[in-house]
């Protein structure tokens, strides 16, 4: 399922907030913090996502493509592990007239329901929406 969201902030500008861990607490009400990932992600890199309360989530980057501007993670331990795909698009021809971000979830679909809202939530933060 895709999650997405639109807003006026320049495409460059979200995709630099949406690689770099230490700033995802700043629009992702979701994060509490990030550990283990310095600087932008790139492929390979693991850490673990904190969230409310006690919740602590490890996770693997498993690509990331600048000039697309797309990456994919794997969030969770086994039993449950969902895969995420990132990306950041420009809404107009040549990147200045804001962004579309998106998150495609590959979980099971009553998983997918119940976070959606926040993720949308977080993707028009992220934006500038």
């Amino acid at each position: 399922m895709r999650i997405e969201a639109s807003g006026p902030r320049p495409v460059d500008d979200s995709w630099e907030q949406y690689t770099r861990p230490a700033a995802w607490a700043e629009w992702a009400p979701q994060i509490r913090s990030v550990r283990g990932v310095g600087g932008r992600i790139a492929a390979g890199d693991r850490g673990v996502v904190h969230g409310p309360f006690p919740v602590r989530v490890p996770f693997t980057i498993v690509s990331v493509d600048p000039d697309a501007r797309r990456w994919r993670w794997r969030v969770g331990i086994r039993p449950v592990t969902v895969v995420l795909d990132h990306g950041v698009d420009p809404v107009e021809p040549g990147g200045t007239g804001g962004t579309t971000a998106w998150a495609d979830v590959h979980a099971p679909a009553l998983l997918v329901r119940a976070y959606a809202p926040l993720a949308r939530l977080a993707l028009r933060r992220l934006v500038g929406g």
